[in-house]
């Protein structure tokens, strides 16, 4: 085999890995994709962490008894996608609240500078949230060993910072069983399917 065509071959077989890895086995065509069928096949524990509540309180990220935690990932200064899927996330709230299911449900801010309790609050009060079936959250109250980058790669949210002075970020809503093991990724308008999943465990 001649240099000239070893080179080539060599950079096929290393993307071919590269792509093999990325989607899973090639079992799912985004990172996304992927990041759920990880997530659904190897649950990921979640350690103890308190959030800053938006009436100040501190409050815990994992499941209390046997409820059920849902959870998604905001600022609240975003004016498309968030608002979009805290429609949602009422919507889901609504139709629980209705069944009485075990279950608290956790806006969490990525951007804990800006968003202060009081601003926490606006945000809850924009979308009915009412600080105990669904509260609006910060991460400030994160040990020294812990910070919110460990959080976002637990969970698998990406942040970039945008020319706005806003974020680009993915949106979902995790959930997170009464074991205490992050288990499922749901988009966030496939609002019958947490629901079912949810009182499934009820």
């Amino acid at each position: 085999m001649t240099t000239r065509l070893i080179f080539p071959l060599l950079a096929a077989l290393m993307g071919g890995g590269f792509l093999w890895q990325a989607t899973d086995g090639l079992r799912a065509i985004t990172a996304e994709e992927a990041r759920r069928i990880s997530v659904a096949e190897n649950p990921r524990s979640v350690p103890e962490t308190y959030l800053q509540a938006m009436d100040g309180a501190a409050i815990p990220l994992l499941p209390q008894k046997n409820e059920t935690v849902l959870v998604e990932f905001i600022y609240t200064s975003c004016g498309d996608i968030c608002q979009v899927a805290a429609f949602d996330f009422s919507e889901i709230r609504d139709q629980l609240a209705l069944e009485n299911a075990d279950v608290r449900m956790i806006s969490i801010s990525f951007d804990p500078e800006q968003d202060t309790p009081e601003q926490l609050s606006y945000y809850g009060e924009a979308h009915n949230a009412d600080g105990t079936l669904w509260t609006v959250a910060r991460p400030v109250s994160l040990s020294e060993d812990q910070t919110l980058s460990d959080l976002l790669e637990l969970f698998g949210v990406t942040v970039i910072a945008n020319e706005w002075g806003g974020f680009e970020h993915n949106t979902a809503i995790h959930l997170i069983d009464e074991n205490g093991q992050f288990s499922r990724v749901f988009d966030t308008d496939d609002v019958d399917q947490v629901v079912a999943t949810v009182l499934e465990s009820s």
